[in-house]
């Protein structure tokens, strides 16, 4: 078994992925094409959102978003945002790229994400200082497809005149239990603007790269779009000193395939939560949560365990042909690059989330596979 074998992913839909990548060859068209378009209008509609602009990546998606928020004037340089402390590092690369400062939020106990409570402390403590920080900006992340949402939290940030940027990398298709902003329960169209990736690796992945912005702010959209393309909003008509980040035909045909088929993916990986859920009964192990009025899409099922045990489980499963993974091994604000700045003086909840997680097998495995997890899990003891 593999944690995740991309040709097994893709070979339910190779048939339609070849007549799809055939037709654009066949096209003579391969960048700003009929594939792109109606891969943007076709995300949108799934987010029930006006806008969607396809890009080259996720963290292309993020870095467009903020920059153009600046060149908006909507973000200043220096300005603060909020961002999880247990988010991948690809959420907190662009806002110190532009010159704003993270201003990292520990993770909720019970969903593993971004703790609105915790920011709604932190903006208060911060409104007490002696110099405070002008936080104009809330970057949430639907870690491991979660949904990360708090309708009353959020509009507490609006009404202060925070922007909230969804990281949607992970949970392509979920639904939040409260509407969002904009009156919708999916993720990617619950705050102001939103990333999406399709690393290969996600729910919905391109054959390569590939990432978009969804919004409803026509002026955002604009933005983004004229930045993904060099910064011109018409051929040798430059507005900004933009980027080359556009999504190419190819891969937005992909796409459009992929996304046909994100409703029995969804599906698949909820069956096989199910499973785990059911049948994982070791003390050792705390399962992630299930919320009923959610929807989740569980791009990763990690599972907790005490430091001392996690290597030792691990180790006990590969033995027995299981794989796993850790997602993330350390958090941001400890990696080289942030860590002199931005490292915690004590251990936090996201360091020692990081030091109990696992990732199980999620993608790929069928519900008697999941079962098989499961009986080895329950057959692990721990150190008297």
């Amino acid at each position: 078994m593999n944690f995740l074998n991309l040709a097994e992913t893709n070979a339910p839909f190779s048939s339609e992925l070849i007549e799809a990548a055939s037709n654009v060859i066949r096209s003579g068209c391969y960048l700003h094409g009929t594939q792109t378009k109606a891969f943007e209008e076709e995300l949108a509609a799934q987010c029930g959102a006006k806008f969607a602009i396809g890009v080259s990546n996720g963290l292309d998606a993020l870095r467009l978003i903020i920059r153009s928020y600046l060149e908006l004037g909507r973000l200043h340089k220096g300005d603060g945002v909020m961002v999880a402390s247990n988010t991948y590092i690809a959420t907190v690369i662009p806002i110190t790229e532009f010159g704003l400062i993270p201003v990292f939020v520990e993770p909720d106990e019970d969903t593993m994400n971004f703790s609105w409570s915790e920011a709604l402390r932190i903006l208060e403590e911060n409104k007490r200082a002696t110099s405070p920080l002008n936080i104009s900006c809330a970057m949430i992340t639907h870690l491991y497809g979660t949904p990360c949402w708090d309708l009353s939290a959020a509009k507490k940030m609006h009404e202060c005149g925070m922007l909230i940027v969804e990281d949607n990398a992970q949970a392509i298709g979920a639904e939040a239990a409260e509407s969002g902003l904009n009156g919708v329960h999916f993720t990617g169209n619950l705050a102001d603007a939103a990333a999406f990736s399709f690393y290969p690796t996600k729910n919905i992945g391109a054959l390569g790269d590939a990432g978009a912005v969804v919004t409803n702010d026509i002026d955002l959209a604009q933005a983004v779009k004229a930045l993904a393309n060099y910064g011109t909003d018409r051929r040798y008509h430059n507005l900004y000193t933009g980027y080359n980040c556009r999504l190419d035909e190819i891969q937005a045909a992909m796409l459009r395939v992929k996304l046909r088929h994100l409703k029995e993916e969804t599906e698949h990986r909820n069956r096989i939560v199910k499973v785990y859920a059911d049948g994982i009964k070791n003390d050792v192990v705390t399962l992630p949560k299930i919320f009923p009025d959610m929807l989740q899409v569980w791009h990763q099922y990690v599972i907790c365990v005490s430091p001392e045990e996690r290597d030792r489980l691990r180790e006990y499963l590969k033995e027995n042909g299981v794989p796993t993974d850790i997602h993330y091994p350390d958090p941001p604000y400890l990696q080289p690059c942030y860590i002199d700045e931005y490292g915690p003086k004590q251990e936090t909840k996201a360091i020692l989330l990081s030091k109990s997680c696992i990732s199980l097998p999620i993608a790929n495995v069928t519900e008697a596979e999941a079962a098989e997890i499961a009986n080895i899990i329950n057959s692990f003891a721990a150190n008297s």
